[in-house]
């Protein structure tokens, strides 16, 4: 039921970043056994369980993939972190440059994507872009930026002040523990198109760790998120 996972899997993110599985509790068993304990069930075999998940996200009975845990490091871009924690689900904890002196570790992008035509928040890759000079551009300000923090910390300004001249592009790392149905719903929403491609990435590599995790809720995941919730209705009756 559950594949072969290493506590410590990790996958590489963007040109710094990752997203590393500390610990995990409960698998697609546990979603089973919480669905069925109101009358006293158990589990009945891959066939009848692979159903009965199904069957939870096709009428979206969410809480017994509350059940199953995950805990995750993470490395990003301060940007993508702020995006992430606006999801509000989970238990987060973050690096703080108040403790600990910040690293000059910065993201650069391999490509630089123009302003979307239509979404006005949005990018697209196609567009006319001197990409040498925007490379210049961001790697000089990261340069001057983490120049100006060390003289900061140097002239005896505390490490909660001078953090102020580091852009939104220097790493960051926290720990994020989320249940199964946060994560699906993390994953729909920020592994979309519509979404930055940067924390697309992200969003990829969770769903790896996930699917290797709880692959028949990965599987039922999959194709009732993302070709619609009745493409797979087989009767109305629940699979007990």
């Amino acid at each position: 039921m559950t594949r072969r996972l290493s506590r410590r899997a990790e996958i590489p993110v963007l040109d710094k970043g990752f997203v590393r599985l500390v610990d995990a509790m409960g698998d697609d068993a546990a979603v089973v056994l919480a669905a069925r304990v109101s009358y006293a069930g158990g589990l009945k075999g891959e066939e009848q369980d692979r159903k009965l998940i199904h069957f939870l996200l096709r009428h979206q009975h969410m809480t017994p993939f509350e059940h199953a845990i995950f805990k995750f490091h993470c490395k990003t871009p301060i940007f993508v972190m702020r995006q992430w924690i606006r999801h509000r689900a989970g238990s987060f904890n973050e690096k703080s440059a108040r403790y600990a002196e910040a690293v000059d570790e910065f993201y650069f992008p391999d490509k630089w994507r123009a302003p979307a035509t239509a979404n006005k928040q949005a990018s697209r890759e196609n567009g006319r872009i001197d990409s040498p000079l925007a490379d210049r551009l961001l790697r000089d300000n990261c340069r001057q930026s983490y120049a100006a923090y060390q003289n900061l910390l140097r002239a005896g300004v505390a490490r909660e002040m001078a953090r102020m001249a580091l852009p939104v592009n220097l790493y960051t790392e926290f720990y994020w523990t989320v249940n199964a149905r946060n994560l699906m719903h993390f994953i729909n929403l920020r592994a979309d198109a519509a979404a930055q491609w940067e924390i697309q990435k992200y969003a990829e590599a969770l769903a790896e760790l996930f699917k290797a995790r709880m692959p028949w809720t990965w599987e039922a995941f999959r194709l009732l998120a993302w070709t619609g919730k009745n493409a797979e209705v087989d009767g109305q009756s629940s699979p007990t």
